[in-house]
C-alpha cells in the first residue's frame, strides 16, 4: 500500500472517530450510572465532556504514534506527527490550566476547550452568567492563554452535580 493510501486511510479513521466522539457527547447529556450494585453515581455533562475528550485524544495519539513508528526520523510525515502530538500535549495542559482558574473564581466546574483556530470555548457549570462573571472569566483566561477578544467563548450549562 503506497503512503498516500496510509495517510488517506489514517485520515478517514480519525476523522470518523471524531464524528463519532462528537455524536456520542452531544447525545449522551446527564445519565446515572450504577457502580457496585446499588450505589448510584451522576455523572453529568462535564464529566460524560471530558471522558470524551480524553477518548479521542487518547485513540489520535495512538494514530500519531503509529505514524511516528512508520516513517523514518527525517520524513516530512515523521515531522509533522510528532509536531501534532506536541500541539496536543501544549492543548490539554492549557485545558486543565484554565478548567483550574475558573474553579479558583468559584464555579464547581468547567470544561475548555481549545480548537485547531485558537478558539476557545469555555463551559462552566452556571444556570446564567452576568456580565461582571463573564469579564472575570474572559480577562483570566485572556491573561492565561494570551487571547484576544473573539477568541474566547463563555458559554453556561448547568448541570446538577
Amino acid at each position: 500500500m503506497s503512503n498516500t493510501k496510509k495517510i488517506a486511510l489514517m485520515s478517514t479513521l480519525v476523522l470518523l472517530l471524531a464524528v463519532t466522539a462528537i455524536f456520542n457527547f452531544v447525545l449522551a447529556g446527564t445519565r446515572s450510572t450504577t457502580v457496585d450494585g446499588d450505589a448510584s453515581v451522576q455523572v453529568n455533562y462535564f464529566t460524560t465532556y471530558r471522558a470524551e475528550r480524553n477518548t479521542t485524544r487518547s485513540e489520535e495519539f495512538v494514530q500519531l504514534d503509529s505514524v511516528i513508528t512508520a516513517y523514518a526520523m527525517d520524513t516530512p510525515e515523521y515531522s509533522a506527527a510528532v509536531q501534532r502530538k506536541q500541539e496536543l500535549v501544549e492543548m490539554m495542559e492549557d485545558e486543565l490550566v484554565m478548567e483550574s482558574i475558573i474553579k479558583t473564581i468559584g464555579f464547581s466546574d468547567a470544561a475548555v476547550a481549545i480548537g485547531n483556530t485558537s478558539n476557545i470555548n469555555v463551559f462552566i457549570n452556571a444556570n446564567e452568567l452576568d456580565a461582571q462573571t463573564v469579564t472575570k472569566i474572559f480577562y483570566a483566561l485572556e491573561v492565561e492563554h494570551n487571547v484576544r477578544d473573539g477568541k474566547i467563548i463563555i458559554m453556561p450549562v448547568y448541570a446538577e452535580s
